[in-house]
């Protein structure tokens, strides 16, 4: 069985999870993409749900798929979210934002009763760390972010580069940090709130429920004790 494959295994059975008069937050990636299509196909059999979403991307596919979509701007709370990863532990830490959507996706967990993460099994590592850490920045503060990133131990990229650097869908930038351990995530998650023009990052400690993982086939899951 292919990576596609199982990304869709998992997709499908978070969309399980979606019952009638939901508000659903739709996350942003490939696997989340499955997610999207087969709610639309839910939808599309009866089922009677409204969602947001996390980038302008799942917007337009789901909208496309015959979901009924709201402006984030206007909702305060959704019921579930439902989004991929870039990886993720036992503990339920992950990093996110290999589609630069990690901001929008962080409110919109934030806004949810439940938030489930999907994805292969490749994605499912022992400890996170391994993955570049991206961190939205203002673009007035890029220098100096990246500054204070540098004295956290951080070796930072410019996603795109100098010459065509991507922007967000907020106009942002993305800055990809690699740090030779992440040992303690949690006092890297704090000192990163303390950079002002620093606007989101990617790690993910706690907001995440759930995490759905589909591996040759063979769906498991992960549920953060009570």
């Amino acid at each position: 069985m292919n990576t596609d494959e199982d990304k869709r295994g998992a997709a499908n059975a978070a969309v399980e999870e979606i019952i009638d008069g939901m508000l659903v937050g739709l996350g942003t990636g490939s696997t989340a993409a499955f997610a999207i299509h087969r709610l639309g196909e839910r939808v599309r059999t009866g089922l009677r749900v409204r969602a947001v979403a996390t980038s302008l991307r799942s917007f337009e596919q789901a909208r496309a798929a015959g979901i009924d979509m709201l402006d984030f701007a206007d909702v305060a709370a959704t019921d579930l979210a439902i989004d991929g990863t870039d990886e993720i532990d036992g503990r339920l830490f992950a990093i996110k934002g290999a589609g630069g959507a990690m901001l929008r996706e962080k409110i919109v967990a934030e806004s949810a009763a439940r938030m489930i993460v999907i994805a292969d099994g490749s994605k499912r590592v022992a400890a996170i760390g391994a993955a570049k850490l991206p961190v939205e920045v203002l673009p007035f503060a890029r220098s100096f972010v990246t500054r204070r990133l540098a004295d956290l131990g951080a070796t930072v990229t410019l996603r795109g580069g100098d010459a065509m650097p991507f922007r967000t869908d907020q106009d942002n930038l993305v800055l990809d940090c690699r740090f030779a351990s992440l040992d303690d995530p949690l006092a890297l998650d704090a000192a990163l709130a303390t950079i002002p023009g620093m606007l989101g990052h990617g790690l993910f400690l706690r907001e995440i429920d759930s995490a759905i993982i589909c591996e040759q086939g063979q769906v498991t899951r992960i549920d953060r004790p009570v």
